[in-house]
């Protein structure tokens, strides 16, 4: 694939956060993005990187009307040796197919994918922050763009890659988050679009989410659609546990997004000679290990914080903590573990880096 790159000017170019400014996640945006477009018949064409602006689409644009949306989020890190590191773009973008095939989009070649991102990385190389904790978040989104009314896929597709830094997730960092389990509304059912990375399933959780913020909650826990039950996943991560010393975590059914950070966790975890279990777990075991001390820690695993631990969760009006509401050892390995390999601290034992030249 060749890429054709028009660099932004000089006079437009986006001013870059201060030294020492709190980043936060997706406040602030780099210069350039990466845009290609797909035509039923004829395939993708014209991929190039142009200064990041505004996109033109019709507002007959079938995206605006029937939802085929996709992304996926990764990042790329300083290494302490000045070089660039991308951690298991290959994963991300296999995920990206999937969510395509799923909304009856067109796939993109991997290697396709990789070298816009490297491409676009490169040229926008300095706003990676140099901060540990701080990385470039890289954002590759497909929509569909065909102008038209009538429930069918569209014809025509744009996908675009835009990036910027960022910092912590969570404003208070490594702290456990509080955890509201949400009885009422449900995210996604086997069978639906749940294991696709796709805007539908984040606008159903904008409400739960919402009243859970508004309570003081940093997230929401989603039970099964069927029977109000089982732990499915939070609101930006996959969810594990520590319970009677094996770490569990609900299996890929169909229901909840299959997470690079979540396979990172179980290959680490295997490799430590850690007991593992993909398992349905029943929210009742959770609360009941909470309290009797048989849950040792639980932990929200994603690209945006990577390891997030649990301080507590609230079921039925009644708040449980989870090990005294600390950080938990295993979670603060893996997020050491995790990040080390990220920032080139660590040696790549599995070969998840790929280094942007």
């Amino acid at each position: 694939m060749k890429i054709t790159v028009t660099p932004v000017s000089e006079e437009r170019r986006r001013p870059k956060p201060r030294s020492g400014e709190k980043l936060g996640f997706g406040n602030h945006f780099s210069d350039h993005m990466f845009l290609m477009e797909y035509t039923q018949g004829t395939g993708w064409r014209d991929p190039r990187i142009v200064p990041y602006g505004p996109l033109s689409i019709p507002p007959s644009a079938m995206v605006l009307h029937y939802g085929q949306e996709i992304f996926e989020g990764l990042k790329a890190y300083y290494a302490g040796d000045g070089s660039v590191c991308l951690f298991r773009p290959d994963k991300n973008a296999e995920r990206l197919n999937r969510s395509a095939s799923r909304l009856c989009m067109p796939e993109i070649p991997v290697a396709d994918q990789l070298a816009a991102l490297r491409e676009l990385v490169r040229l926008d190389r300095e706003w990676i922050p140099r901060t540990r904790g701080a990385s470039l978040y890289i954002r590759p989104t497909m929509i569909g763009t065909e102008a038209g009314l009538g429930v069918r896929p569209s014809a025509e597709y744009l996908f675009f890659v835009i990036t910027g830094p960022v910092g912590a997730y969570y404003a208070r960092g490594f702290e456990p988050v509080r955890i509201l389990v949400e009885e009422r509304y449900v995210r996604a059912a086997r069978g639906g679009l749940g294991e696709a990375k796709t805007g539908a399933n984040y606008a159903a959780s904008l409400l739960a989410a919402k009243a859970a913020k508004a309570k003081g909650f940093d997230q929401v826990l989603w039970l099964d659609a069927e029977h109000r039950r089982f732990v499915e996943e939070v609101g930006t991560m996959n969810i594990f546990f520590v319970l009677r010393g094996e770490l569990v975590t609900p299996p890929l059914e169909g229901s909840i997004l299959p997470g690079v950070t979540r396979d990172t966790v179980l290959t680490l975890a295997r490799e430590w000679k850690i007991p593992v279990a993909e398992r349905p777990v029943d929210v009742d075991e959770v609360l009941r290990g909470a309290a009797d001390g048989t849950l040792s820690e639980a932990f929200g695993s994603g690209t945006a914080a990577v390891i997030s631990p649990v301080g507590a969760f609230s079921c039925r009006g009644r708040e449980v903590p989870v090990n005294g509401g600390r950080a938990g050892d295993l979670s603060m390995r893996l997020y050491r573990e995790i990040t080390g390999i990220q920032y080139g601290e660590i040696a790549d034992r599995h070969r998840w880096i790929q280094r942007v030249e």
